[in-house]
């Protein structure tokens, strides 16, 4: 995607357009009938042998046992067969479903329309691994962040419309009935119709032999999905977000009527404020990310759920009265504001954290497996949601508030955040390097477009600063792995993000000579692999600003290996915080703040056409790019 265009232009695409609408009316039409089942349960479950506690209960577990029992079969479908032509044949499943939900609406039968719903969350577990692996095929590297956005973003506003559609529509007594079966049988037909636009997206892997066994299915996924760390622990950390979120949504009833005294307007209000704040997050991730799959917004989400999850716990506030607040009265209560803030910001940093894990899973899995592990996804989805009644159940019985419950969830958050980043750096080494990127300097990127998006490739640069290599890695897409001097890589707090990106200590030959031989050693198996290196062939950071001579250590590394070497120059970083000018940083007034620098590239030059002094002149011309 093109910097100056938006992520909204992808919805008139047809790659992306017809795809979105689809899968919007199905979320819609999903929470619609159930939230339509549910108002009518609680009028009229007097006359059946169950109370409304155990079927609303009943309905819920019956909704969500399909992903345990389907979602294995679900992944290996969309991994075998056309995704565009399997998304219509589930969407005419739901049409089906949806003629037969509006006769039972109309018969007023229970007992139908929850064995429907069964049915509806199996249409949903077919469609999700659809739904998500269809993507990477339409969408570049580059767009994956902003259509996972609009996605999320318009996923959670068609819950909430959804929700508010289906008990509003029921509750009407005269004409409620007939008006919810019209609604889902219209929205049915049109997420069918706007299906036939889908373009083709081929089978990723249609020697599959279908293993029908849920079981042994399942477990073969997950020891699949395991073997990628980063994505395994991502769809924790995703299946971990949707612990947070059932919690709040489940909870969120009970927690307006008995701790804020309110009406349902209020809950409608609140349940708006989560919805509305994860759509705000969700688009905001795009252009906070620079088009690109940043991870390091995840722990920036992480931060914003605890510190909101427990401001929410103190924002409470005690009504006086017997009188349930209205919406109105709600508005004038002391902490209302406050509370309401909370929420918004809660929704905003979900996000935040959700939508780059999605693009991560997406990105780096494993394309003939793809939808298999997103199925294996939804199972733990499925698991945690579960779970967070369970624990919610736990927790308030043993005579604990619903704010507590919220407490207690911001709390587990930051365990959850720190057991992850923990295994895998990468979260936070991404984090600080974006926070850098994104408050002390402004950085403009030239010509990153010469830089393969996989395969091996030398990037020689100059070097400027002691945060040279934090500014590349946050302005390059792909992992780099720098080569770096052993006594920079030894600095304090900045050698922990060096280690955890991987990068390769090097010393001169008559320092220690051993350290220099294991240096090119380690270069060349990284090469071997695939990897994106990165040297700074002056050997030093400039002390006048200006570029000091190559040394012909990339010029021995290509004799091992003939790769392309790309020009990359720095400017604009001299007599900023971490530059030398004037000296030690420890001992000089903190200056150029906010500097405007620039990261630019030219085309790759063959190893064979290599020449250490050309390089040089190269790098000269391109630091005067702007």
């Amino acid at each position: 995607m093109d910097k100056s265009s938006s992520q909204f232009s992808l919805l008139l695409q047809r790659r992306f357009g017809f795809y979105y609408m689809t899968q919007l009316f199905g979320a819609f039409n999903d929470n619609v009938f159930k939230n339509a089942l549910i108002i009518m349960i609680a009028f009229q479950a007097v006359d059946l042998d169950l109370n409304v506690n155990t079927l609303v209960n009943l309905s819920a577990g019956l909704f969500i046992l399909p992903f345990f029992l389907f979602s294995a079969t679900a992944g290996q479908f969309a991994d075998k067969y056309e995704k565009s032509s399997l998304m219509r044949k589930i969407k005419l499943l739901e049409v089906a479903i949806m003629v037969c939900a509006a006769l039972a609406f109309y018969l007023q039968n229970i007992n139908v329309l929850i064995g429907l719903l069964f049915l509806m969350g199996a249409q949903s577990t077919l469609f999700g691994p659809v739904k998500f692996g269809i993507l990477p095929q339409h969408l570049k590297s580059e767009e994956l962040v902003g259509g996972n956005a609009l996605v999320e973003a318009g996923t959670f506003l068609a819950i909430l419309i959804g929700i508010i559609v289906g008990g509003s529509l029921i509750a009407d007594k005269e004409y409620g009935k007939y008006l919810v079966s019209m609604v889902l049988v219209c929205t049915a037909v049109a997420g069918y119709l706007t299906s036939r636009g889908i373009p083709l997206a081929q089978a990723a892997d249609p020697k599959i032999r279908i293993n029908w066994n849920p079981i042994t299915e399942t477990w073969r996924n997950f020891h699949f999905t395991r073997q990628n760390r980063v994505v395994f622990l991502s769809i924790l950390g995703v299946s971990w977000f949707w612990f947070l979120g059932a919690t709040y949504l489940t909870q969120l009833p009970n927690y307006t009527k008995i701790e804020l005294g309110a009406s349902e307007q209020v809950v409608t209000f609140l349940l708006a404020l989560f919805s509305i704040g994860i759509g705000i997050g969700s688009l905001l991730c795009e252009r906070l990310s620079g088009h690109k799959v940043e991870i390091g917004l995840v722990p920036l989400g992480s931060i914003g759920l605890s510190v909101f999850g427990i401001d929410l716990f103190f924002a409470g506030f005690e009504t006086h009265g017997a009188e349930i607040l209205n919406f109105e009265s709600f508005l004038q209560q002391p902490g209302a504001w406050r509370l309401i803030f909370d929420f918004i910001m809660i929704g905003i940093f979900g996000g935040f954290y959700i939508v780059p894990l999605y693009a991560m899973i997406l990105q780096r899995s494993e394309p003939t497996h793809r939808s298999r592990i997103i199925a294996s996804n939804n199972i733990l989805n499925a698991l945690f949601m579960v779970m967070s009644a369970a624990i919610s159940i736990v927790v308030l019985n043993s005579g604990l508030s619903i704010s507590a419950l919220f407490l207690i969830l911001a709390l587990l958050n930051i365990a959850v955040a720190v057991y992850i980043y923990s295994l895998v750096p990468e979260f936070l080494v991404r984090f600080l390097v974006w926070l850098l990127t994104h408050s002390i300097y402004r950085v403009n990127k030239l010509g990153l477009e010469h830089i393969p998006d996989e395969g091996p490739a030398i990037l020689v640069c100059n070097h400027v600063s002691f945060a040279d290599s934090l500014i590349i890695a946050g302005a390059i897409r792909r992992p780099v792995r720098f080569v770096m001097y052993y006594k920079i890589f030894k600095i304090p707090i900045l050698s922990f993000i060096f280690k955890s990106v991987k990068a390769i200590p090097i010393a001169g030959a008559r320092e220690d000579i051993a350290m220099l031989k294991k240096a090119y050693a380690e270069i060349s198996q990284a090469l071997r692999n695939g990897d994106l290196i990165c040297i700074f062939p002056e050997g030093e950071i400039t002390n006048d600003g200006e570029i000091h001579s190559f040394k012909p250590g990339v010029k021995k590394m290509l004799d091992r290996d003939p790769v392309p070497v790309i020009p990359m120059a720095l400017s604009g970083l001299w007599g900023s915080l971490f530059s030398r000018k004037d000296g030690p940083i420890v001992k000089r007034r903190p200056r150029k703040f906010l500097a405007k620098i620039t990261v630019a590239l030219s085309e790759p030059i063959p190893a064979e056409e290599f020449d250490t002094a050309l390089m040089e002149d190269k790098v000269r011309v391109l630091r005067h790019e702007k």
